[in-house]
């Protein structure tokens, strides 16, 4: 777009008898340009021409379409083409480029409203890369924060299974004293069998709902792909990552459970909050300590889960990645395993056959040395070999049986 001016001068030049070219290196425009506006004659303004617009007159139509199919233009323009209007997808894209602006804004749009007192905690896990014993670890955040006060809860799991959901609330409900009227949390498989999108039905898992009417608190799950509606404990999970743990290194996970408590205890739950603008353990005790509901007097829920498992050649079964020593004349035979929240019981036929305290950890091996008795190379030194004057002796009477009291407990024989 040239100005006036510079058509005046184009026209004056060229009453020069300078040549296109010439002008054109002069007001450095192109050659082209320079013929347009000598064949124009004078500077006048361009207009834009304006598009004739193909679907004028469908807009409310297009709106409730676009809104029905969750702002597919493909599938409305299908709909037009069987109505009789013929259309580019491009052309629907277009008409529509507003009304799909409004559902944008509509999907993140939330609206911010505070719970009363003792009326809802949210939660939540968040997983994090973090230097433990020299290596980096991944380990998963449990984060709890009461609505009302913000005070929160942290604990450090290595995995986000269903016992680490209830061990989390239970730490929670302990440490505040009581228990809140509902529990906000989202829609992991663990806790949530089915939730409805366009109805908002919620199923929640079984054992989980036994769990709530345990404690007496009843369970809300956020609408799904909608986080934010418990953006309290979403901001709160991004606090404990980035205030902390970010940039720090500890030697064991024992060392990291110790600093968060600390942490918790110290900065998170007596800074000043940055919406409410008040301390959370103070604003916890004078408003919302008293509006909890009482613990239950039967203590913690009992979850116990039963496995089958075939001992390995090793002693041991396998239970959530960590292996339990069972006596070494079981290898090969199926056991049942009964998990709870801190022991592992094993039991082959109507007898129980080891006991272990459950490991938090991943991976390791929990051993008990009876299990060994008699195996090559238990407690360094091989048994009798054949040829051998005496035998080797095993001072556990507990587990010199022989093998017939074994069958009878399994009920029949080797």
């Amino acid at each position: 777009m040239r100005t006036p001016e510079d058509v005046l001068e184009m026209r004056r030049l060229h009453g020069l008898g300078w040549g296109t070219r010439r002008i054109a290196a002069q007001l450095g425009c192109s050659r082209t340009t320079v013929q347009i506006w000598l064949g124009r004659g004078r500077w006048r303004k361009s207009g834009r021409r304006q598009r004739r617009r193909a679907l004028r007159g469908w807009e409310e139509w297009l709106r409730d379409r676009l809104s029905q199919h969750r702002g597919n233009a493909d599938v409305v323009r299908q709909e037009l083409e069987a109505l009789g209007v013929r259309v580019s997808l491009r052309t629907v894209q277009r008409a529509v480029e507003p009304f799909r602006r409004e559902l944008r804004a509509a999907e993140v749009a939330t609206t911010r409203f505070e719970t009363p007192p003792g009326y809802q905690l949210q939660i939540d896990f968040g997983q994090r890369q973090v230097w433990i014993g020299g290596e980096k670890k991944r380990v998963t955040l449990f984060v709890a924060t009461l609505g009302c006060s913000r005070r929160m809860h942290v604990r450090v799991f290595v995995g986000e299974r269903q016992g680490h959901w209830f061990e989390g609330l239970e730490s929670t409900f302990e440490e505040i004293g009581g228990v809140v009227e509902t529990v906000l949390l989202d829609n992991a498989r663990a806790l949530v069998k089915h939730h409805n999108a366009a109805t908002r039905e919620v199923v929640f898992q079984d054992r989980f709902a036994a769990f709530a009417k345990h404690w007496g608190f009843r369970p809300q799950a956020c609408a799904p792909y909608r986080a934010r509606t418990k953006g309290k404990d979403e901001s709160g999970v991004g606090y404990v990552k980035k205030n902390g743990i970010a940039g720090r290194q500890f030697a064991s996970l024992a060392d990291l459970e110790a600093h968060l408590a600390w942490w918790t205890r110290e900065v998170a739950n007596r800074r000043i909050h940055g919406t409410t603008g008040r301390v959370p353990i103070e604003h916890f005790a004078e408003e919302e300590s008293s509006r909890l509901q009482p613990l239950p007097a039967y203590g913690r829920f009992e979850q116990v889960r039963e496995l089958t498992r075939r001992v390995t050649t090793d002693c041991s079964v396998v239970v959530d990645t960590n292996a339990y020593s069972v006596p070494w004349l079981l290898i090969g035979e199926r056991v049942r395993v009964l998990v709870s929240a801190t022991r592992v019981r094993i039991h082959h036929g109507a007898g129980e056959v080891a006991e272990h305290s459950r490991s938090s950890g991943r991976r390791q091996r929990i051993t008990d040395p009876a299990h060994f008795v008699g195996v090559a190379g238990a407690e360094g030194r091989m048994v009798r070999k054949l040829g051998d004057e005496e035998p080797a002796r095993s001072d556990s009477e507990s587990l010199r049986r022989p093998l017939a009291e074994y069958a009878e407990i399994a009920g029949g024989q080797w």
